[in-house]
């Protein structure tokens, strides 16, 4: 564990590590502190900028990173409502900025990215238990029963609530961690590394169910079942790891089907959200709201609104339609699909879709099993919610992405064995002796 806080490195290496360490630990929280790690970690890199170190700039790698950010922006030519399109440069900045920042920056990404997702998991792992621990102390001051941790009092966005973030989002972080502590289970010798691996993986696992978020319970189904014994495992270990990963997830869930609470969360949400609107209701299915979206995309298939240009115009519609709930809450259309449809219509959505193209291509190239479920995630959860239209979202989206891709494409030195010549080694070995 030492060796995660003191690396052997430049004075300028170390400050670059742990601002990146630093801006991770910080992403469940207030979104102040990654803001302010990412100024500090900014002006670090231009401070410290060295000709030798820049990696270059304009290349293909740089133009899918920033791809979200340049449709927004060009976008913004057209948008219904420039005030709103340009809160949306101020959001979509992060996209811009990381990979430009891993660009000038020194830091060995290959090197110390494995140690950073370590700190990482470990500080979700914390996280996950100060929420259990508060909510543990609000049972206790209540005199409610222990059962009521897996009540709606305490699951989903209000188990997420003393940190204030949204449970889906939290959900991701918490996923990607979790499959990176699973791959160095699978892969780790040492029986007390294994121990503490697996007691992360334990509570990792119980903060994804307690947040309770259907989308990433779907993605990281896949993941586990199927995508980490092809990436990390072979023969007889491939096939023993399916068979107690199946036998998990049957177990979990049994598990969720007799908890009154998580069953609501999970079946009767579930079919409420793809069901018509009915007259009288006070919910607004997500399902209705899909179609109030997919109207607006008719009307202009082809570039859309413009940026800034969803939620104004759903307003609207949902007036029209009698979505209250919907109306008062300002909700987007919660899928990350028909809002690149809304904004920049059809080449917006192609050039989202081809960033994610680019993303699996990477990640299978490499056999990069947490690269892999990121990319994973990120399509999936895209369908149920507009991810980059949230500080939270973009800080993940943008940072993970662009080091992902930076440590894939890491070009390794080719190291040249140095071949000694036969007579020079006859003069080392019969010297002259030179008379003083």
């Amino acid at each position: 564990m030492r060796e995660l806080f003191l690396i052997k490195d430049t004075i300028a290496n170390k400050i670059s590590y742990y601002h990146l360490m630093l801006f991770m630990l910080s992403l469940p929280f207030d979104r102040f502190y990654s803001h302010l790690i990412l100024i500090s970690f900014a002006l670090h890199t231009i401070i410290q900028i060295s000709k030798n170190s820049i990696k270059p700039v304009f290349t293909l790698r740089t133009l899918i990173l920033q791809s979200v950010f340049l449709v927004t922006v060009i976008s913004t030519t057209y948008a219904v409502n420039p005030a709103a399109a340009f809160k949306d440069w101020e959001l979509d900045i992060p996209i811009f900025l990381f990979p430009l920042l891993f660009c000038f920056n020194s830091l060995d990404l290959k090197k110390y990215f494995p140690s950073l997702l370590l700190v990482f998991a470990l500080g979700c792992t914390l996280t996950i238990i100060y929420l259990y621990f508060d909510a543990f102390i609000t049972i206790r001051h209540y005199q409610l029963p222990l059962s009521s941790i897996f009540s709606s009092a305490f699951t989903s966005h209000n188990f997420s609530e003393p940190i204030d973030i949204h449970a889906t989002f939290f959900s991701l972080q918490i996923a990607v961690a979790l499959v990176y502590m699973l791959s160095l289970l699978v892969k780790e010798g040492l029986t007390a590394n294994k121990l503490l691996y697996g007691i992360c993986c334990f509570i990792l696992a119980a903060g994804i169910i307690q947040l309770s978020s259907k989308s990433i319970f779907v993605a990281l189904f896949l993941i586990i079942n199927i995508a980490l014994p092809y990436f990390l495992l072979q023969g007889v270990q491939r096939k023993r790891f399916i068979i107690i990963a199946a036998s998990l997830s049957v177990l979990i869930a049994i598990g969720i089907f007799n908890s009154q609470a998580l069953r609501d969360r999970f079946l009767t949400e579930l079919r409420q959200d793809l069901s018509q609107s009915k007259v009288g209701e006070t919910t607004d299915p997500r399902f209705a709201r899909w179609e109030i979206a997919v109207d607006l995309i008719k009307k202009s298939p082809l570039i859309g609104y413009g940026a800034g240009s969803e939620t104004g115009l759903l307003q609207e519609k949902y007036f029209e339609k009698k979505f209250y709930r919907s109306y008062l809450n300002r909700l987007n259309a919660h899928d990350e699909y028909l809002s690149f449809l809304i904004k920049s219509g059809l080449w917006g959505l192609a050039v989202y879709l081809v960033t994610l193209c680019y993303g699996f291509r990477e990640a299978i190239r490499k056999k990069d099993i947490v690269f892999f479920s990121f990319m994973m995630l990120l399509s999936i959860v895209s369908l149920s919610e507009n991810i980059l239209d949230a500080d939270k979202g973009v800080l993940y989206y943008s940072f993970f992405f662009s080091v992902f891709v930076f440590v894939s494409d890491h070009k390794e030195k080719l190291q040249i064995p140095i071949k000694r010549h036969k007579y020079l080694r006859k003069v080392a070995t019969n010297r002259m002796v030179v008379p003083s």
